[in-house]
């Protein structure tokens, strides 16, 4: 048997070598990279998000104290961050964590943010909010669904599947397919909440995520608005290149090579991870990152940004979905809903918004904000427009 922990659940799952579920519950905390190992002491790679015990434990007893004393671990982990949030909440709203199904039958996790004396007999408008690719609710958009319930929304911020809290494995695997369709599957949970109207719904998505909250919008016409900031193309980027800079022959043997690690993978059992952040923030770049990952460094590794489920390494392979599958094919088709793109005057992905921007059809918008970079707009308050995404969603949503 095996007893595995993750971040789906808030109870005990327990699984025979053939995955049957013994008990249905799961715990919804993350393992230490320290406690990913096996019986056999065979460590599993930090970015898993699983803890694998295959010796047999003869009693629920020794279970209880064994799982009493791994969850004690980890919340002592997040011991720094508020209710395991790297911001402060504000006494002007109210949170409550949330859980509900996405059509491919996975658990998504969410923090629904409502302000603060909410009359439940009234409609409100709403919105969904997606993470930077491989972060978490508890960082960027949880900032984003505070600030703008502050202002009168009801708001989502939710974990895509296979990451943070929501359900899917093996963990960290990649689908634009089911990162999009986290988003409508979000819009079906908020929309059925009795507070809100469920015809002024919009949608904001932070860095990968634009991507993925536009071109869920291209189909499900439910979302009357989308906002993006530091907006990355994925499919694009693992396409192409940086820039579109891939040459067909780098092309041909990145896929190769991907092709020979799905292989490997297959034999071993188990994905191979891309290096992921470290598990404790650290206190300073490497001085060997390049430009773009030294920035990702600063806001994911160090106390800026940090937190224990959004470290990154996701499956090598998942490389393969984001390039065969494009995001935003038909954005041209969103109008006449409209479309706002933030981008930081410094940001090394603007190129990714104005694109978009210049290939999607009217009503659209691109702001600037001057002198922010990438993942400014992920966290500094002070830079990013709320003034101008609360004055977007009360124009549409209404």
């Amino acid at each position: 048997y095996e007893i595995r922990l993750s971040l789906v659940g808030s109870e005990m799952c327990i699984r025979d070598r053939g995955n049957t579920i013994r008990n249905s519950s799961i715990i919804r905390h993350r393992m230490p990279p320290y406690l990913c190992h096996t019986g056999s002491g065979k460590k599993f790679p930090e970015s898993g998000n699983t803890f694998q015990h295959t010796q047999y434990i003869g009693n629920m007893k020794k279970r209880i104290i064994l799982i009493t004393i791994l969850t004690t671990t980890i919340m002592n982990g997040i011991h720094a961050q508020e209710n395991g949030k790297n911001f402060k909440v504000s006494d002007k709203v109210t949170v409550e964590n949330v859980r509900y199904d996405n059509r491919f039958g996975i658990t998504v996790a969410a923090d629904m943010y409502l302000p603060k004396g909410l009359d439940t007999t009234k409609k409100y408008p709403a919105i969904v909010i997606g993470t930077p690719y491989g972060g978490v609710k508890e960082q960027g958009a949880g900032i984003y669904a505070m600030v703008l319930a502050e202002r009168g929304f009801v708001t989502l911020a939710f974990d895509e599947s296979y990451n943070g809290e929501s359900g899917g494995e093996p963990r960290h695997v990649s689908s634009p397919d089911i990162f999009v369709e986290d988003f409508s599957a979000s819009v079906d949970f908020i929309g059925t909440r009795p507070f809100v109207d469920r015809e002024r719904i919009g949608a904001i998505g932070l860095c990968g995520a634009g991507g993925f909250a536009v071109t869920a919008a291209q189909v499900d016409k439910r979302i009357k608005a989308v906002a993006t900031a530091s907006m990355y193309d994925i499919s694009r980027a693992d396409h192409y290149g940086w820039k579109d800079s891939m040459t067909k022959d780098e092309y041909d043997a990145m896929l190769e090579r991907l092709g020979e690690q799905r292989w490997k993978d297959f034999e071993k059992g188990e994905p191979e991870y891309l290096p992921s952040f470290p598990p404790d923030a650290t206190t300073a770049v490497p001085e060997e990152l390049d430009a773009i990952s030294a920035e990702f460094w600063e806001y994911y590794a160090m106390e800026r940004g940090h937190h224990p489920r959004a470290r990154g390494g996701f499956t090598t392979t998942s490389h393969l979905s984001f390039i065969n599958f494009p995001l935003m094919e038909y954005i041209e088709t969103i109008a006449p809903r409209p479309l706002l793109f933030i981008i930081g005057e410094e940001a090394h992905s603007r190129y990714f918004s104005e694109d978009a921007y210049e290939r999607a059809a009217e009503p659209k918008e691109l702001y600037v904000v001057p002198g922010a970079r990438h993942i400014d707009l992920y966290d500094r308050t002070e830079m990013i427009p709320f003034d101008k995404l609360e004055s977007f969603f009360t124009e549409y949503l209404k």
